[in-house]
């Protein structure tokens, strides 16, 4: 049998972790039969400081067997969990097999969720710098399979981020699903009782069961 672990990353601006979207999320996915574990990456540091502690968690976890690695991030950790996927330089027991992303930050060139891009490459960052951490811009063919999901009411990370991501990801030709619900408010975690965004992780388990992980 193949071993695989999911890697939890939670959200919280690049200043904090929010609990909400750490263990009860990794709780989910024991739920449904698969190892995971949350990894607190740096926060009020700037780039790459946190994309290093989270490729070297990856190493870590391949030195012990684990063939598999997926990511699951939300917000600010679901832009940490592509950025983990999608950057350059990566070595070969780096590589991320499945991302999971729910209303990511995925452009550090749009002005929304001006915070996020403050903490992580400061309030004075370079056109090429922000670019060379937009998610959007660093898809290529090579890059593995996404699950995404967001809101439109989403007024702190507009659902626009999320189109970004799934429009580079189609035209480079990535396997991934894309799921935008009508409510709920950003951060919402499993949202649970939040109307049809509550769907999400039946969805994402059936993606999950569909790629053979389940």
């Amino acid at each position: 049998m193949t071993r695989s672990h999911v890697l939890v990353l939670p959200g919280g601006g690049y200043s904090h972790h929010a609990p909400h979207e750490g263990e009860p999320i990794a709780a989910w996915l024991r739920g449904l039969g698969l190892d995971a574990s949350v990894l607190l990456y740096p926060v009020k540091t700037r780039y790459p400081a946190a994309l290093q502690v989270i490729r070297a968690e990856i190493r870590r976890l391949r030195s012990t067997g684990i063939e598999r690695v997926a990511l699951i991030g939300f917000s600010a950790g679901g832009h940490a969990a592509g950025l983990a996927a999608l950057a350059d330089g990566a070595a070969m027991d780096e590589g991320v097999d499945a991302v999971i992303l729910g209303y990511p930050v995925v452009s550090m060139l749009l002005e929304s969720h001006r915070g996020s891009r403050e903490q992580l490459i400061g309030p004075d960052a370079s056109t090429s710098l922000r670019v060379k951490t937009s998610l959007d811009q660093l898809v290529t063919a090579s890059a593995p399979p996404f699950f995404i999901w967001h809101t439109a009411e989403d007024a702190s990370v507009p659902v626009q981020h999320s189109y970004l991501l799934g429009m580079a990801l189609a035209a480079d030709g990535v396997p991934h699903s894309l799921h935008v619900f009508p409510r709920g408010e950003h951060g919402i975690g499993l949202a649970t009782d939040r109307g049809t965004a509550a769907e999400w992780p039946a969805l994402c388990e059936a993606w999950l069961r569909e790629l053979g992980w389940l």
